[in-house]
């Protein structure tokens, strides 16, 4: 085979990987407050880290975790709108 192929191959490779990762991305929501500690996704509401694997306690409302769509409220999670209610109404409180 040569390099062009080849080339040609793995473009043709990397490109469909990107296409399951979007299908799944499609298929997945985030959930708040389902969390445990060190297992979140990304960023929190709070704005105090904006990484994976930062939160300190489970459950946290403020923090997320992708899980598959549909499920977040059987999960016992929230969405973003009534996370950040929730967080909100918590914060005041303090």
């Amino acid at each position: 085979m040569n390099k062009k192929a080849l080339i040609c191959a793995g473009f043709a490779a990397a490109l469909s990987v990107g296409a399951v990762s979007s299908a799944q991305a499609a298929s997945k929501e985030k959930c708040y407050g389902v969390a445990k500690a060190g297992q979140n996704d990304c960023a929190n509401l709070a704005g105090t880290h904006s990484c994976a694997g930062q939160s300190k306690s489970d459950n946290d409302i403020g923090e997320w975790k992708a899980v598959k769509k549909g499920t977040c409220e059987t999960l016992g999670g929230y969405d973003k709108a009534e996370a950040k209610k929730l967080w909100e109404k918590e914060t005041k409180k303090a």
